[in-house]
């Protein structure tokens, strides 16, 4: 059968030249000759031509195999292998040609006006839908998004940021929307900037309008919580932090550089974003406000909350801002409020604060919550480790939510208290030091081999994904880099996205393998909830519907990765091309997607692929470790063009030629090779 199949190669690459020929100027000249159709004689011949040669080579291809002795047996297992697998992707190929409409064309530019476009956030549409009191300038995707697909476009002046560590304080003013007079007019803990040349803008960490700096602040945090430095705050249970409105991310950047995860959120902004400015200075942050709605954490998911200067005005509303921080904080965690509206001025300054205190003493005390420090601007409290707490205390006016209760995908704000009864109620002061889960601690998401099993596969997939990262892959001669090949430098990549974190394997193998990024770990709102166990690694995530828009701005993620997303959402019946719009949004140019999924769905994202300008190419994976069925293909280049007319000859040999050889041609489920898409804008 070796044999035979390199003639059914032979075929479909004939076949597929063919098409192609008839698609180039030279069909006018042939339509001239023959007429406006191309002769049926031909493609007859060709087409009898090769179910001879397999009737032939197919019925001796066993003697054949018998009289050769000097080649191995599993080399030429693997040759057949190889061979059938090819055929498969070269009849994918083809007949994805053949499949050629309008509905593949190139998608065009979106105008000017849309560079920085993020979906679901218009306060016109929302105000014409009756949302007010501040609740217009929430996520409304169910307002319906006029205007046709369009791909969004980098601006004019858009440049590759820079590596890390350096794109961290150097950016690229082109790449962001904000003016001189807003960066001079920020407030809160950030960094005072100066314009470089008249491209770039550079942060200098020791230049804080508050105090004496970041640095110095963040020590100072940690010692009104009795610890000797900063740097004891891991130690201290101290992992994730969620920062609201981060400013410039100063205060973000440099708990990052103490290994703790920050996560900034704020507002959308259309101008001047704190999120954007964050991003591309390749610091965690995301789109998020609590106007009216929850957070899409789960219950217990952070450290700490810090807000220095960030708009809110907590006894708004009985207090419910309060309790959503509550929901968000671990037992044990630290609330963290900057206010320098308080700053000491005169002999009036205990009564400013007094004032200013009272309202949040009363509402800190109804949720359990102790002000446990208190220096110059800066206030902290602790939420209760107890969770009777909040049953017994006599103050308590808040109820506690009904048992089960834990459904925070952009639901409204409701004033109870939740988590008091969930499995991971543990305070973080009794958690391990170690930066891993205990077996304990794993064993309330689950069975702790499957987590390691998950690790071991994720990190023999990052170290093949890892070596693609190179332009040799999409060259005109592309080939698969080989060891005297450099690997592709640790920090290659900043900002990762993993569409269908799962349990956060890939997160775990990046960390593993030193690589310099961060990872977003997104669970799409329909799948297994595994955005506890995430959080509870010390990783960051979110939970997301995949049919709404990603709540980020325009070109903010390096790299993308999805494994099965494709197939669960065409289980939602969701649109595979809104989503690939909405990654060619996210990722910057030249950035990377790495996807993984059933051959079905992948044969159709590889066409969308091509209708955003993508290029894109398959690699077989040797001894990669993946679920049943895993298999992915990407597009090539000519896939959009549309067929010419008079190939309906070709369709049809096509289709009996592939009814009889689909047995050779199947794929066998866990066959323990895999092919991931490489897609690269």
């Amino acid at each position: 059968m070796l044999v035979g199949l390199i003639q059914i190669r032979v075929a479909f690459q004939s076949l597929k030249f063919k098409v192609l020929d008839m698609r180039s100027p030279l069909l006018n000249k042939l339509s001239v000759i023959f007429g406006p159709r191309p002769p049926v004689s031909w493609l007859l011949l060709c087409f009898v031509s090769v179910l001879a040669l397999i009737a032939v080579f197919g019925s001796s291809s066993s003697n054949s195999f018998d009289s050769v002795t000097s080649t191995p047996v599993p080399e030429i297992f693997t040759n057949y292998r190889r061979l059938k697998e090819q055929a498969a992707v070269d009849y994918f190929e083809l007949r994805t040609i053949l499949s050629g409409s309008s509905r593949q064309r190139e998608l065009g530019l979106c105008c000017k006006e849309r560079e920085n476009y993020v979906p679901c956030y218009n306060v016109t549409a929302n105000l014409i839908s009756g949302f007010k009191d501040g609740e217009e300038f929430d996520r409304r995707c169910e307002v319906p998004r006029q205007g046709s697909w369009c791909l969004v476009r980098p601006p004019k002046d858009y440049k590759i940021p820079l590596r890390w560590p350096a794109g961290r304080d150097v950016i690229w003013s082109g790449n962001i929307k904000i003016t001189k007079d807003q960066f001079l007019s920020s407030g809160g803990v950030t960094k005072r900037i100066m314009l470089l040349e008249e491209n770039q803008i550079a942060f200098h960490p020791e230049d804080g309008l508050i105090f004496d700096g970041v640095k110095d602040y963040s020590r100072q945090i940690a010692e009104m919580l009795g610890l000797g430095s900063d740097s004891e705050l891991f130690q201290a249970g101290v992992r994730t932090v969620l920062d609201i409105g981060c400013g410039f991310g100063s205060f973000g950047a440099h708990l990052v550089s103490l290994k703790l995860m920050t996560l900034c959120i704020a507002a959308y902004e259309a101008t001047g974003s704190q999120v954007q400015l964050a991003l591309e200075r390749g610091l965690p942050a995301m789109i998020g406000n609590f106007i009216s709605r929850q957070l899409p954490y789960p219950s217990l998911s952070f450290d700490m909350v810090h807000c220095a200067q960030c708009g809110i005005v907590w006894d708004k509303k009985e207090g419910i801002f309060l309790i959503e921080i509550d929901r968000l904080l671990k037992p044990g965690g630290y609330f963290v409020l900057t206010s320098p509206t308080s700053k000491p001025q005169g002999s009036s300054t205990s009564m400013k604060k007094r004032n200013m205190l009272t309202p949040l003493e009363q509402y800190t005390e109804k949720i359990c919550w102790s002000l446990i420090a208190q220096q110059d601007d800066t206030f902290i409290w602790q939420k209760t480790a107890d969770a009777h707490c909040y049953s017994s205390n006599k103050k308590n006016d808040v109820p506690l939510c009904k048992e089960g209760y834990d459904a925070p995908y952009y639901q409204a704000l409701v004033p109870c208290i939740t988590g008091t009864s969930s499995k991971r109620w543990i305070p973080i002061q009794n958690r391990s030091s170690s930066s891993d889960l205990s077996s304990a601690e794993l064993e309330v998401h689950g069975n702790p081999e499957d987590f390691f099993e998950d690790l071991q596969v994720w990190k023999l997939a990052l170290k093949n994904y890892w070596s693609l990262l190179t332009p040799l892959i999409f060259s005109d001669h592309p080939k698969r880099p080989g060891d005297e090949d450099p690997l592709p430098p640790f920090n290659m990549v900043r900002n990762v996205m993993d569409m269908n974190a799962h349990y956060g394997g890939l997160n775990a193998a990046f960390l593993e393998e030193r690589k310099s990024v961060w990872v977003m770990n997104v669970v799409p709102v329909r799948a297994h909830n595994t955005l506890p166990l995430i959080l509870d690694r010390g990783f960051l995530g979110v939970l997301h519907d995949w049919c709404e828009p990603f709540p980020t701005y325009p070109r903010t993620y390096d790299l993308l990765h999805a494994n099965g997303l494709l197939s669960h959402l065409t289980s939602e019946r969701c649109g595979l091309m809104e989503l690939f719009i909405e990654m060619d949004r996210i990722l910057r140019p030249e950035g990377w997607a790495v996807l993984s999924d059933k051959l079905g769905v992948i044969e159709l994202a590889r066409a969308h692929a091509t209708q955003i300008r993508w290029d894109a190419r398959v690699i077989d994976l040797q001894n990669a470790i993946v679920a049943e069925d895993e298999l992915s293909v990407a597009s090539q280049c000519w896939i959009c063009s549309r067929v010419s007319t008079g190939l309906n000859q070709i369709k049809q040999m096509t289709k009996t030629l592939m009814d009889m050889l689909e047995p050779e041609l199947s794929i066998c489920p866990g066959s323990g090779h895999f092919r991931f898409g490489l897609l690269r804008t």
